[in-house]
């Protein structure tokens, strides 16, 4: 699970030095802003004025506030690349495990950045820079799972089935709206305890084409 950092350059400027204390602060501004208000509601003077700066030394650092957004999806891009780290490589170890860890910690970032992540689900329809993006995130997904079914299916561990491609791609998606209801409450959702576990089992299902092991309790989901 690769960082596509090098494909995030688009629609801002890049950081004139790596750690500066406004730039950082400008991105800390727009996250905390964004957990109390829209995207459309924040201006540049907001950011500004919460990162302590004017705002001709905003346009120094950022060329408007959807680079802004752009930036901070970035970030939690390369956070969740590196939280998945190797896990796909040691599938074959404990396959219910592992899958289990890649989904709770992709879950444990975006839960810890809800804010960015609804955001950009918003503006995604009106936003072609965050649509770019988020297209060739979601093509970087898709291409590492369906590896990792083909890898499983060549060593016996799943079955043939559906293309991995499609199945990597229904998957990647289901988790996508799946996380979206439940981190902005929108419409059915999953209570936010279960949601790992419910992806998981429905992983498991589509993947292995059986149901997971049964736990002591019975309950049919191994304990967290």
């Amino acid at each position: 699970m690769t960082s596509i950092a090098a494909a995030s350059a688009r629609g801002r400027r890049a950081a004139r030095t790596s750690g500066d204390d406004r730039e950082s602060a400008i991105l800390a501004t727009a996250e905390r802003l964004l957990a109390q208000r829209s995207f459309a509601d924040i201006s540049i003077d907001d950011l500004a004025r919460g990162a302590g700066i004017s705002r001709p030394t905003f346009y120094f650092y950022f060329p408007g506030k959807d680079a802004v957004l752009l930036t901070l999806l970035d970030r939690v891009i390369e956070e969740a690349n590196a939280a998945a780290g190797d896990v796909l490589d040691r599938l074959a170890g404990d396959p219910r495990a592992r899958w289990r860890e890649l989904i709770d910690r992709f879950h444990q970032t975006f839960g810890a950045h809800r804010a960015v992540v609804l955001a950009c689900a918003q503006v995604r329809g009106t936003n072609a820079e965050v649509r770019r993006l988020w297209a060739a995130v979601m093509e970087h997904w898709v291409r590492a799972i369906e590896g990792a079914v083909e890898a499983e299916r060549r060593r016996g561990a799943a079955p043939d089935g559906l293309p991995a491609r499609d199945l990597a791609i229904a998957l990647n998606s289901m988790n996508e709206r799946v996380w979206y209801a439940t981190f902005a409450g929108d419409g059915p959702a999953v209570a936010e305890p279960d949601v790992v576990d419910v992806l998981l089992d429905v992983w498991l299902a589509a993947i292995y084409k059986e149901g997971p092991p049964v736990n002591a309790s019975g309950s049919g989901r191994a304990p967290s």
